[in-house]
């Protein structure tokens, strides 16, 4: 019974660290990626 509630929380644990890396690495890319267009194109930030 030990070993799979460790496994189960270790899982849990994963998901939750990828969901969060996910989270914060689109953010960044979609802030990079607004300002490359207004760079660029000259597109608003807004948009």
């Amino acid at each position: 019974m030990d070993i799979l509630m460790f496994v189960f929380f270790l899982l849990e644990a994963v998901v939750g660290l990828a969901s969060s890396l996910y989270i914060m690495v689109s953010l960044f890319a979609t802030i990079g990626y607004k300002i490359y267009r207004k760079s660029r194109y000259g597109f608003s930030l807004y948009d």
